[in-house]
């Protein structure tokens, strides 16, 4: 299987890791009753329950995109703010970052993996050693904000104790056998502050209050069908 090559900021030194694989791992809420009561409201407007939570997504490594643009079809796609676990050469070599799973939201209704493959899936150039910030792992926070009719909207804030530990994540990984070498993980988000909005750009922020750093990233969203 071909490897592609993607360049992170570790402690201000670039580092050059070769990506065989890529998922999303959705419906990782830590509290299953919420996760339950989110399901059955996804499913009242129209979008599939999955056959189970987690739900393991693959998608395309040729979709991973730190080029801060995409190109979408349709005016119904929306990113998340998530965190991103990129395994080096060894299990041991784990860096956290922040992504989005950026997806088609029409297409969602009838298949939830088929509406994130034709979306790229951005992820930040800046990332931390999983061992600077496994310590205070429940403390970290994710942010997003969606640009709307020229101004920034809040979408998402919350302290990623909503999601599932890393443990937890890796624990559901070993389980269903997936190699992490190489691998990268769109790894769960936190709740909308007010369903979806379509936007013209997305920001995301994850926040380290502990050692008072943050990591920024966004991107362009271009509907290829406007002219």
């Amino acid at each position: 299987m071909d490897k592609l090559k993607y360049k992170l900021e570790v402690n201000r030194n670039e580092k050059e890791l070769e990506i065989t694989r890529a998922y999303c791992i959705g419906y990782t809420g830590r509290n299953k009753e919420k996760t339950m009561e989110h399901i059955k409201e996804l499913a009242e407007i129209g979008i599939p329950e999955p056959k189970e939570i987690p739900m393991l997504y693959p998608v395309r490594t040729s979709s991973l995109n730190q080029v801060h643009r995409i190109e979408v079809l349709g005016n119904e796609t929306s990113g998340e703010a998530e965190i991103v676990l990129v395994f080096g050469n060894s299990e041991d070599e784990v860096y956290v970052t922040v992504g989005s799973d950026h997806t088609d939201r029409a297409l969602e209704e009838t298949d939830i993996n088929k509406s994130k493959q034709v979306c790229d899936k951005p992820f930040a150039k800046k990332a931390w050693l999983l061992k600077d910030v496994i310590d205070h792992w429940d403390f970290l926070e994710l942010y997003s904000e969606v640009y709307i009719d020229g101004e920034w909207k809040e979408y998402q804030r919350d302290k990623i104790s909503m999601i599932l530990s890393f443990e937890e994540i890796k624990g559901y990984l070993n389980k269903k056998d997936v190699p992490l070498n190489n691998s990268i993980f769109f790894s769960g988000t936190v709740p909308l502050l007010d369903g979806f909005h379509y936007g013209t750009k997305f920001r995301m922020i994850f926040k380290d209050p502990i050692r008072n750093q943050e990591i920024v990233s966004g991107y362009d969203i271009n509907n290829i069908e406007r002219w």
